[in-house]
């Protein structure tokens, strides 16, 4: 599988779950079945989200990004593949709510089975001391056996409390699926509250990410979806990121100990900025033989990258803290807490396996760039009231989106804001504007239409039909 992606901070298709989007087999998937492993590399939230292209285009980016076979793809398969991504971005944005309830049951899966392996060796070597003691005194053998009831009673608390764990993870996943299922249930009513609090599970889950932590607890509070949103999550996470803008390192190294295989398999970097943050701060206090010790204990280990930054921090014991000399100015930098805290942001979302972008903004985005074009932007007061691109506030958060891809141009009444057709065709007033038959009607008085632009006032008979060739 080819290692390059889209980008390295947004969820990737897993292998397995590509598969179960397509239930249908013939010759034209096979195409895309052949070369699932190679289309994993590619991030569709990232391709949907700023790209709007043309299925035989999208086949060439695709070609040049992955690994995939040298076949070169039909016209029909360009487009089943372009249906593919569409689909597998749909599929990705619904199973959002699975993501981090998946991930702690399989953080509390790992830990349950270190503890228990733990536990159960502790009780296997209790009961080998036992076994060598028989021979000896009542005493030692009474108390060795009580040395062995002592472990085996630890190993089933600590068993029952990582199972209760795992339990009630597990319950939170399937409670999610339930949630999931409810949108194929029958009635409009049931589809319809199901969108609503869909919307709502977007709109706490972008609060929670902006740091609006009260707004979002009440809103999933008075919407029933506490069960449905990581509230817990980012609950967490505020505790770290309040820690380091306190300057405190402890909250996060606790958090990178309770998550460190996860990190290391990720190969984060964040532990290692941490203790070089605490070297920092120990030269920066003038405690020069502490900062010694500290480095010796957690930095000896440093390897390639890594090391060469050990030694460039070591510099700063030859130098006072006040110091002026590059680089050891920019190390003493306050700022470089909230480089740790952009990191650990960063690191926490790829630990939960979820995108930098909140689903409402990636969903809002792809929304715009589908009916953005170049008369929303322009200055002269023409835009559509009713049009989202065009509001103040949409209009921003559009702008470095890329025009909408319409092969044919559909014209909208400024009025009625209906579509003009051959029901309701295209009027041209003597000044140049344009609008439909039918709202032109009701504007009509008498034999006098004004325009509700200029104000200019004409003749209905002076009104002309246009012509799209």
């Amino acid at each position: 599988m080819n290692d390059q992606r889209w980008t390295d901070d947004q969820l990737d298709v897993g292998p397995t779950e590509l598969p179960l989007l397509v239930q249908c087999r013939c010759a034209s998937w096979d195409w895309c079945y052949l070369n699932i492993h190679s289309l994993v590399s590619i991030n569709l939230f990232k391709l949907l989200q700023c790209r709007r292209l043309p299925a035989n285009k999208l086949s060439r980016e695709v070609m040049r990004r992955t690994q995939l076979s040298k076949h070169r793809p039909s016209a029909e398969e360009s487009q089943m593949l372009w249906l593919l991504f569409l689909m597998t971005a749909v599929f990705l944005i619904c199973s959002t709510p699975l993501v981090v309830p998946y991930e702690t049951l399989n953080k509390r899966f790992r830990a349950a089975q270190k503890v228990v392996d733990r536990e159960a060796s502790h009780a296997v070597g209790a009961v080998g001391e036992l076994e060598r003691a028989l021979d000896g005194s009542v005493g030692s053998v009474v108390a060795l056996l009580d040395g062995v009831v002592d472990k085996l009673a630890a190993l089933k608390r600590k068993a029952g409390e990582a199972v209760q764990a795992e339990e009630e993870s597990a319950a939170l996943c399937k409670r999610r699926i339930a949630h999931l299922k409810e949108h194929a249930g029958p009635g409009w009513s049931a589809v319809n509250l199901w969108k609503r609090q869909r919307v709502e599970r977007m709109i706490v889950d972008h609060l929670l990410r902006c740091g609006f932590y009260t707004a979002a607890i009440k809103l999933a509070r008075q919407s029933g979806i506490e069960d449905l949103v990581n509230i817990d999550m980012f609950l967490t996470a505020k505790e770290v990121e309040e820690s380091l803008a306190r300057r405190e390192t402890a909250t996060c190294l606790s958090w990178c100990h309770d998550n460190k295989s996860r990190l290391r398999k990720m190969k984060s970097s964040l532990e290692f900025r941490l203790r070089i943050q605490e070297f920092i701060e120990l030269v920066r206090a003038n405690q020069r033989l502490e900062a010694v010790r500290h480095a010796r204990k957690h930095l000896s280990q440093a390897e390639g990258q890594q090391l060469e930054e050990v030694r460039q921090v070591m510099g700063m014991l030859a130098f006072p803290a006040e110091t002026h000399l590059s680089p050891y100015k920019e190390l003493l930098e306050p700022g470089r807490w909230k480089l740790l805290a952009q990191q650990f942001h960063y690191d926490n979302y790829r630990l939960h396996q979820l995108g930098s972008d909140s689903v409402l903004a990636v969903t809002l985005q792809c929304g715009l760039s589908a009916i953005k074009t170049s008369q929303c932007y322009k200055e002269d007061g023409t835009q559509h009231p009713e049009c989202p691109v065009c509001s103040r506030w949409l209009n921003q958060l559009a702008a470095p989106l890329p025009m909408a891809y319409c092969a044919n141009s559909r014209l909208v009444c400024r009025i009625s804001g209906q579509a003009m057709n051959e029901n309701n065709p295209p009027m041209v007033l003597p000044n140049g504007y344009v609008y439909s038959y039918n709202s032109l009607l009701s504007l009509r008085e008498g034999d006098k239409v004004t325009c509700p632009r200029t104000k200019e006032t004409f003749n209905f008979s002076q009104v002309e039909k246009v012509f799209i060739m």
